[in-house]
């Protein structure tokens, strides 16, 4: 079991989140700086030191110090211990082992899916798509899938949008109608994705999920720490990310049934940018994702400021809670704190609503899953102190954590194989010198009728030219002759200039022309 806190005087008993329903997913729930990121590093901590790897973003920036002890000369250390002694704790400073990630390969190792894993629906949430557009993306997928060509990353998928505007007839011939305006919208908006770093979100090598749920030699879970600072700049990108990884977790893990630990526990933070204008197939696809995944040993916690952020359907699932204040200032606030308190199981000591409005900062209200997963009376609770350090760690700290990490040299080289993009070029090349190799035929038996040249018709021009083969000059021609046979002339001289003009501009035709020219001159 995971002791979260307890209480002295008007407060109740310990609270502890037993470990065989770690997996029934939870809440963590509150006003800003009311305490929701301790809470989480508590229960990271917790759940590391029972063997279970963790899954979490840091969004601000300060749960590296999840990495490093607590120190007795800090400056909170006489408030922590302070604390323990009302609660009952008996405060040691420890650290769980952590690794660090990043999308952007800054503060962490790389982490890196494919365009395939993301898969259509995904995509088009990440990319803002309308449903025409995400009728295309289905039909690259699929086109993909037919003609053997992999998509591993941003210039695959471009790559093969692109073939299909410049073949959407017979394209829409075979998988339904697509327009060559929907693919280039789909790539105008893929531009949009890559300005937000999107691209090295997708590449090889892909991360492994065995590498998020390792233990150390100690037996203690792996805190995986995703760096989400900068990547919150872009929260739709961060959502999709997370909501993929969930994806990849329920699809892949076997089913474990009713384990006694969880074999991994998942903290979404920020969860509302997850349903923020989310359509109901995706919102369905998560609390499917939610009622489903528990089977295979994963618990979710959404961390997020109102409950009222996540919909009825998934917080209906969410047997583990920790309520921390809520302000209700307006009469939306009113009704939404209402709302919260009556998702408890009351407590005759003190009214829900009250209690969740006035808890202070490190307290909160909260309610866990007790025996047969009956969810626990509700109860005021002093959190605990965590035995690691609050807030962010050094940068030369970190590269050290690096350094010493277990997935070292992995995933930092990226890998470019070959894929949809090589192949769609490799054919369209293919393609070019086919088309050269039959106009260059084309041309030579174009140049070959064009060179049947009439003997007579040359006869009747050197007669017309009245040149002597030998060098010495001619007769002056008679100016008697008829007009009709001056311009029979004059038309087979043009008709012998234009074909020369014709054909003066090619290798064989040049050659061709110094024959003749030869010949007229009474060269050999």
């Amino acid at each position: 079991m995971i002791f979260l806190g307890g209480g002295g005087e008007g407060y109740g008993t310990p609270q502890q989140l037993l470990l065989k329903y770690g997996n029934r997913h939870g809440l963590i729930a509150g006003a800003t700086g009311t305490g929701k990121t301790i809470t989480l590093q508590i229960l990271a901590e917790g759940f590391s030191a029972a063997g279970v790897p963790v899954f979490l973003s840091d969004v601000k920036g300060d749960l590296g110090g999840l990495a490093v002890p607590g120190s007795p000369e800090g400056k909170l250390h006489d408030a922590f211990m302070k604390r323990a002694a009302t609660i009952g704790l008996d405060l040691v400073y420890d650290a769980p082992p952590v690794t660090f990630w990043d999308l952007y390969g800054e503060q962490g190792h790389p982490v890196r899916t494919t365009v395939s894993e993301m898969g259509p629906l995904l995509l088009s949430r990440l990319m803002e798509l309308t449903e025409p557009q995400e009728g295309v993306i289905n039909v690259a997928f699929r086109l993909a899938d037919d003609e053997q060509l992999p998509l591993l990353d941003l210039k695959d998928l471009q790559a093969m949008l692109t073939f299909i505007a410049e073949n959407a007839k017979a394209i829409s011939a075979r998988y339904g109608l697509v327009s060559a305006e929907s693919a280039a919208a789909i790539q105008r908006r893929l531009l949009v994705l890559e300005n937000q770093g999107g691209a090295k979100m997708f590449g090889e090598p892909a991360l492994a999920l065995a590498d998020l749920m390792q233990t150390d030699a100690q037996g203690r879970g792996r805190v995986n720490i995703l760096a989400a600072d900068k990547l919150m700049q872009a929260p739709r990108l961060y959502a999709t990310f997370l909501l993929w990884l969930l994806s990849e977790l329920f699809e892949e893990l076997p089913e474990v049934g009713d384990p006694d630990k969880p074999k991994l526990v998942f903290f979404f933070d920020e969860a509302h940018l997850l349903f923020d204008g989310a359509p109901k197939g995706l919102v369905d696809k998560v609390e499917q994702v939610a009622r489903l995944i528990r089977s295979k040993g994963v618990g979710v916690y959404f961390i997020t400021q109102n409950p009222a952020d996540v919909p009825d359907k998934i917080l209906g699932q969410l047997g583990n809670r920790v309520q921390h204040a809520l302000r209700a200032f307006t009469g939306r606030d009113q009704v939404e704190l209402t709302r919260a308190a009556e998702t408890y199981r009351p407590n005759p000591r003190f009214d829900t609503k009250d209690a969740i409005r006035e808890v202070g900062t490190g307290e909160a209200v909260t309610s866990f899953l007790e025996a047969k997963g009956v969810p626990g009376m509700v109860e005021r609770t002093l959190i605990r102190p965590p035995a690691s350090q609050i807030g962010p760690i050094p940068a030369e700290t970190r590269a050290a954590i690096l350094a010493a990490s277990p997935v070292k040299g992995k995933y930092e080289t990226l890998i470019d194989r070959d894929s949809a993009y090589e192949r769609l070029r490799a054919r369209s090349e293919a393609a070019a010198r086919e088309a050269a190799a039959q106009d260059e035929a084309k041309a030579r038996e174009k140049a070959g009728s064009d060179w049947k040249i009439d003997r007579k018709e040359i006869e009747e021009f050197r007669n017309a030219r009245r040149y002597d083969p030998k060098g010495g000059s001619s007769a002056e021609r008679p100016r008697t002759t008829s007009r009709s046979s001056s311009s029979r002339s004059d038309s087979v001289g043009e008709a012998f200039a234009k074909s020369f003009a014709r054909q003066l501009g090619t290798k064989s035709g040049q050659a061709v022309i110094r024959g003749v020219l030869g010949t007229l001159f009474g060269k050999k």
